[in-house]
């Protein structure tokens, strides 16, 4: 049965997200706030898909500390639903990406229209620099600017493994956001089952702005990791 129902949901997901790519088009040359609302819309979509089809509802756990304004978020990345999930949650949402994701036809043009920060992982301090003054632009717009710290998916449990970068940003002087999560132990980062249950994504409290770098990335790491091990520990 649950071979049945993630073929059934990978099915709508990408005919959906076909759909989706075409309709959004013409929002090229429309308000760049035109294009965040569609990508909401989108994901949504997505969400509702994964309840009905393989029996996964979300949970948002932590909503007072989902900001509304300027700030940097923090999630735990444990499979492609991480990157879904916030366009559907935050008002104006930019994540940082990857130079090889705008390669994608459609997804990588909306992704540029959007104002999502791309950062090539090669280029060293070339790429901090633009990480940094294109942050500082995001965040002067208003935009919640969200990076996955350690930079790519981690299975559920896996030995943490958390990069400078989000370090850089806070260091803007911005509140930082943790985003706990259980993501992986229903949406895999490999594969196309997905197992029912409860996706819980949760907002810890933020962390202020002005701490040392090094004691910074040990305050987010042990809350993202302690939060997020609970879920897992929980089997939910």
């Amino acid at each position: 049965m649950i071979l049945l129902r993630s073929i059934l949901f990978t099915a709508v997901f990408y005919v959906c997200s076909a759909v989706a790519a075409v309709v959004m088009l013409p929002l090229l040359l429309a308000p760049r706030t035109w294009m965040i609302a569609a990508f909401r819309g989108w994901a949504k979509s997505v969400i509702w898909a994964l309840e009905v089809f393989c029996g996964v509802k979300l949970e948002i756990r932590g909503r007072e500390h989902a900001p509304v304004g300027p700030a940097l978020l923090a999630p735990k990345h444990q499979c492609l639903f991480d990157t879904i999930v916030p366009l559907a949650l935050l008002p104006d949402c930019c994540q940082v990406m990857k130079k090889e994701l705008i390669a994608i036809p459609f997804y990588g043009w909306y992704a540029m229209k959007s104002g999502m920060i791309v950062v090539d992982r090669e280029g060293a301090a070339k790429t901090m620099r633009k990480l940094l003054a294109d942050g500082r632009q995001r965040l002067a717009e208003g935009r919640q600017l969200l990076i996955f710290p350690e930079g790519h998916r981690m299975a559920p449990g896996a030995a943490p493994d958390y990069k400078p970068g989000v370090a850089a940003l806070y260091g803007l002087g911005v509140a930082c956001v943790p985003v706990a999560t259980n993501s992986g132990t229903h949406w895999p980062a490999h594969g196309f089952r997905r197992y029912p249950g409860t996706i819980v994504v949760e907002f810890l409290e933020p962390i202020a702005p002005g701490l040392k770098r090094p004691v910074f990335m040990r305050e987010l790491e042990a809350r993202i990791e302690a939060a997020s091990n609970a879920l897992l520990a929980a089997g939910i």
